[in-house]
């Protein structure tokens, strides 16, 4: 029997990191900081293999199935005996893939750091923040109750908004920083109020408890009902909320662009394999309450994924600031996740849905992680964003130039790297399960291949050469991690991920089909031709398509005016016809009602306060001429 209990560490030792450069890094020379965060990062990393390696390969299946591991666990709250917040670490195949993709991609990260932002004035801080973020990650995907996720998820906003707003000094940092934290706060309220109204009627936070299959647990919700949905729907719908809010779906997808202004391994970080995945995680971590007590919200997630991944393409196309572009990547591809968890169904071959998602999101971290490193290394050399700035850099960064290819073709679905397997896996089960969606998928395959081989081919070809200084490739500290992550990229999609991350935890078969694959292919390559057609060489033709699409085109690179909407609603309505009368009727009728009793009191006080003079003289007279007073009253009254 493997005693587990040293995986507490795994969550621990970025915590010590934090506490240790947010106290102390200042006084630390900032190789230091980086050196000591990437160090830590890295024992946790061999920790998390180890782990892996231990339950998937060591351990013994009880009826052939992964079960859940409870390594760690100690009482928090307790609210009843029956009801109370736990602390600790759950092992079951999804909380241990995770382990592994948030540790790689992080240590990337920290290391790539090193030497991205060095001279960087706030080095230590940033590294801090890193170690931060990284705990609370770990803490959420290793959670043994739902509460403990739901503050995971809150330590992960507070992190991103942290790191988001690196650069403090400038206010679009701070105002993208700020409106992460507030689209996800709105969504983590919806989390909370579902977790509440699944507590109340289940009795527990436990997630050995409430995703046991047992129906039990969920009877006295399904007699409960509002607006004609059960308590267990309404529940499981906010819950949902929460996970829409990180993982940026539609109509909570407005934060995500913005969150570029953040320093570009935050950006890889975020999107790559930490919070923007947390939804997903969300979702397959209840995945079998969705199946079974609320398949019509599991529909529902299908659909909200499906239109997110098409509505995200679309608007890419159009980008020329190459972070948004792969922001808009990532919000696309996120939705493929979330679209796979909701046609899937439980069990073998049935549940193929689930796995691809799981698969999916392991295949994109390695690949839009080294996506936005990639992207990185060809900001420093250039010192901007904008594709228009960009051509011909492949002769100046042929190591960035040859990474950034492999990941292009694997998110791209172009076999045999990664991405082409797991996309593969989601369009299967979107087949079987939902023609609609499946046909969407295919769509925002092509789609995907065509803004991603835009953007590589403005950027490594064409024939700029009037950079204000000659572009260099990157130090190794940042072109290391690039060359992992590609290794990744390509190989990562032959892990028979059907072995090991499952619906019931049990493996199954997972094998090509040919007639899901090959239409899948044709269209991505298509898609690719398309973009060096049109942007392999510096011609005309795309600026005379931009034109002929008049206002769609316009409508797409402002993003369909969502911020504008948002703003609209916010300031003329929420803010005009709401917030105004309300601040008006508070001000005057509140407040003046209240401003009025005082004046009543303080004018009568002032006027009767000559009664107190302390003069004996005036205190006879009244007490006589009152006294003389109720003598006549009386007399008259009863005489």
């Amino acid at each position: 029997m493997i005693d587990y209990t040293y995986t507490i560490w795994i969550v621990l030792i970025p915590l010590i990191m934090f506490v240790i450069l947010g106290l102390f890094g200042s006084k630390m020379k900032p190789n230091l900081a980086g050196i000591l965060g990437s160090a830590g990062l890295f024992t946790t990393t061999i920790l998390s293999y180890l782990t892996a390696y231990f339950y998937f390969f060591k351990a013994e299946p009880i009826n052939g199935a992964f079960t859940s591991i409870t390594a760690y666990n100690v009482e928090w709250l307790k609210f009843s005996d029956s009801l109370s917040i736990h602390l600790g670490v759950l092992l079951d195949p999804i909380s241990v893939m995770m382990l592994v993709v948030i540790t790689t991609i992080s240590l990337m990260v920290h290391i790539y750091s090193i030497g991205y932002m060095k001279g960087d004035s706030g080095f230590q801080r940033f590294f801090a923040f890193l170690s931060l973020f990284t705990f609370s990650m770990l803490g959420l995907v290793v959670s043994t109750d739902i509460i403990q996720m739901y503050i995971g998820f809150e330590m992960v906003g507070l992190s991103s908004y942290l790191l988001i707003g690196h650069y403090y000094e400038k206010p679009s940092a701070v105002a993208a920083s700020n409106k992460a934290f507030i689209v996800t706060r709105f969504a983590d309220f919806g989390f909370l109020i579902g977790i509440l109204l699944v507590s109340f009627y289940t009795g527990t936070f436990d997630f050995n408890v409430l995703t046991n299959n047992d129906a039990s647990v969920y009877t006295s919700m399904g007699h409960a009902s509002f607006l004609g949905m059960s308590a267990l729907t309404w529940g499981m719908f906010l819950i949902f909320i929460g996970g829409a809010g990180k993982s940026a779906m539609f109509p909570l997808h407005i934060w995500l662009p913005d969150a570029m202004e953040g320093p570009t391994p935050v950006s890889a970080l975020i999107h790559a394999a930490t919070m923007v995945v947390a939804g997903v995680y969300l979702v397959a971590r209840m995945f079998i309450v969705y199946h079974f007590q609320a398949p019509g919200t599991l529909e529902f997630i299908a659909y909200v994924g499906a239109f997110t991944s098409l509505f995200a393409a679309i608007i890419a196309i159009t980008q020329y600031d190459i972070k948004r572009i792969l922001a808009f990547s990532t919000l696309s591809q996120i939705g493929y996740m979330m679209l796979a968890l909701g046609v899937s169904g439980y069990g073998g071959e049935g549940g193929v849905g689930y796995m691809a998602s799981m698969f999916h999101l392991f295949t994109h971290a390695m690949f839009k992680g080294l996506l936005f490193l990639g992207a990185g290394s060809i900001i420093h050399a250039i010192h901007s964003n904008d594709l228009r700035d960009m051509g011909n850099l492949r002769k100046y960064m042929p190591i960035t130039f040859i990474t950034f290819a492999i990941a292009v073709l694997s998110i791209s679905g172009i076999p045999p790297f990664s991405g082409f397997w797991s996309k593969d896996e989601i369009l299967a089960a979107a087949f079987e399960h939902n023609k609609l969606i499946y046909f969407s998928s295919v769509l925002v395959a092509g789609l995907t291949a065509f803004y991603m081989s835009r953007l590589f081919f403005t950027v490594f070809y064409g024939k700029k050469t009037d950079y204000k200084h000659e572009p260099h490739e990157s130090s190794l500290l940042m072109t290391i991690p690039l060359m992992i992550l590609a290794f990744a990229a390509t190989f990562a999609g032959f892990i028979p991920f059907s072995s090991f991350v499952t619906s019931d935890g049990k493996a199954f078969e997972s094998s090509l089909s040919l007639s899901i694959a090959i239409p899948s292919v044709i269209i991505a390559l298509s898609g690719i031709v398309l973009a060096f057609l049109l942007y392999h060489k510096k011609s005309d033709v795309p600026d005379k398509i931009t034109v002929s699409l008049g206002f769609l085109y316009r409508a797409t690179l402002n993003k369909f005016y969502f911020d504008e909407i948002y703003l609209f609603v916010t300031r003329k309505i929420i803010f005009n016809l709401i917030s105004r009368p309300i601040a008006w009727f508070d001000k005057h009728i509140i407040d003046g009602s209240m401003d009025g009793i005082a004046w009543i009191i303080e004018t009568t006080s002032i006027k009767i306060k000559g009664l107190q003079s302390g003069q004996l003289q005036q205190y006879a007279f009244v007490f006589v001429s009152g006294t003389i007073i109720l003598v006549l009253f009386f007399a008259y009254w009863f005489i």
